[in-house]
């Protein structure tokens, strides 16, 4: 008898497209450089709509988007999603356009171990020791920031705790992955349009139209806002919180040394330690996430891409 896949099995390809995506976001973020962060993340509302709406009528989910705009509490909770997701955007475009890209590769790998805490804190999953243990050696590194390194600690909490309430909150939303993405970007919609509006009354313009190069790329935010947000979503529906913490560490590490090699940011002793502890405790919730696994289904590793 062929085994159905299991629940995490099924969203693990979704969550490895998404992060693989988002660790890629600092090379596409060069690019666009120029444009103000506030500017450029009404512009990735306004090119995120058109694709999400492409996304509904593709999947023929107009009746899910229909049921989301008439339930209140759905209504309620993508509003504060909304919310959640624009700020991260924003501080992490300004992070990264300010040359901190370190301090946004920490806020990812602390994000993780957020998700753990948070996944007992809201949903009831249990930590073991082990966890427990990741996530003490994790905020001895964090403690190093506060110490020494505090004009990039606050971007790195700052984007660990938006994404991680922003996860949370979708995933205690009832509603699709595309659909919800779709209102939480029509809920953002009109603030943004007023935002471009006004960067292109001022006297430098838009960076929209200045020339097609440029344009292009701008354009371009909508693929890279809404593909990977929507694979995560998913991820996150057929997902343990804690286990789709295991995979971003994927997007993190591609940060890091896009960091290193290609904005060559100095990287201090104090940012080093903490990097250090940051990867030891990754690699005690790794182990501890290996043994779970192996315990629960031996077999499940071969539901695991080569």
């Amino acid at each position: 008898m062929q085994r159905a896949p299991s629940k995490t099995s099924s969203g693990l390809p979704m969550a490895l497209g998404a992060y693989t995506i988002w660790g890629l976001l600092p090379l596409y973020l060069k690019l666009v450089h120029q444009v103000p962060p506030f500017e450029f993340v009404g512009w990735r509302i306004v090119f995120t709509l058109p694709l999400c709406l492409a996304f509904i009528a593709a999947r023929g989910q107009r009746g899910e988007l229909t049921a989301a705009f008439r339930d209140r509490a759905v209504m309620l909770k993508l509003m504060l999603s909304a919310v959640l997701i624009g700020i991260n955007w924003l501080i992490y475009i300004a992070a990264i356009q300010a040359g901190h890209i370190f301090a946004a590769s920490l806020g990812y790998y602390i994000n993780p171990l957020a998700n753990v805490v948070a996944g007992t804190v809201f949903l009831g999953e249990r930590l073991s020791t082990r966890q427990w243990l990741a996530v003490g050696i994790a905020a001895l590194g964090v403690s190093l920031l506060a110490w020494d390194a505090r004009e990039m600690l606050w971007i790195s909490l700052s984007l660990a705790g938006s994404f991680c309430a922003y996860g949370i909150v979708r995933k205690l939303t009832p509603v699709g992955a595309v659909p919800g993405l779709t209102v939480e970007t029509v809920l953002l919609f009109l603030p943004a349009a007023a935002l471009v509006t006004w960067y292109a009354a001022q006297p430098a313009g838009s960076a929209f139209g200045r020339d097609v190069t440029s344009s292009l790329l701008v354009a371009f935010s909508g693929v890279v806002t809404a593909v990977p947000l929507a694979l995560f979503a998913m991820a996150a529906r057929r997902m343990s919180y804690s286990a789709l913490g295991f995979v971003q560490f994927i997007a993190p590490t591609m940060v890091f040394i896009t960091g290193l090699t290609v904005f060559r940011e100095p990287l201090s002793q104090t940012k080093l330690a903490c990097f250090v502890l940051i990867w030891t405790s990754i690699a005690v919730f790794c182990w501890d996430a290996f043994q779970r696994l192996r315990a629960a289904r031996p077999s499940a590793l071969g539901d695991l891409p080569a």
